[in-house]
């Protein structure tokens, strides 16, 4: 087996924009993509106090990441999602689920009172697996 595998088990509730476990055989490249948040390649932050904006580079810059290691959101096996308290998660989630092009990995998602770049409201982090 080359391919990663997600499952949805039966008694867990089965959502179409997660799955609960993910399973990445031997001989797998494991990728780790450290916390992406809404800046743009100067450091500037991307959107300011709206969510939607934020979520939209976010996803950007996490796709400019795994494109670099030679992935896309389809390989992701699991998604950390940092959202500052004052987020409105109905207006992100549109936003990142379009992102996510239908792949649909493990997710995490934590309130926090705030990111380490001014302003941010969210973050996201994420592992991916590919084949050799």
């Amino acid at each position: 087996m080359t391919e990663k595998t997600l499952l949805r088990p039966v008694g867990l509730v089965n959502s179409p924009a997660f799955t609960h476990v993910a399973v990445v055989p031997p001989g797998m490249t494991t990728l780790y993509v450290g916390g992406q948040n809404a800046v743009d390649g100067e450091g500037r932050l991307i959107g300011g106090a709206d969510a939607e904006a934020q979520t939209e580079q976010v996803m950007k810059n996490l796709k400019t990441a795994l494109a670099a290691a030679g992935a896309t959101v389809h390989d992701l096996v699991s998604m950390t999602i940092y959202l500052a308290e004052e987020v409105d998660l109905a207006e992100a989630y549109p936003v990142a689920a379009a992102g996510l092009e239908g792949a649909a990995p493990t997710v995490q998602g934590l309130r926090v009172t705030s990111l380490t770049v001014p302003g941010a409201l969210l973050e996201v982090s994420a592992i991916a697996a590919v084949a050799p």
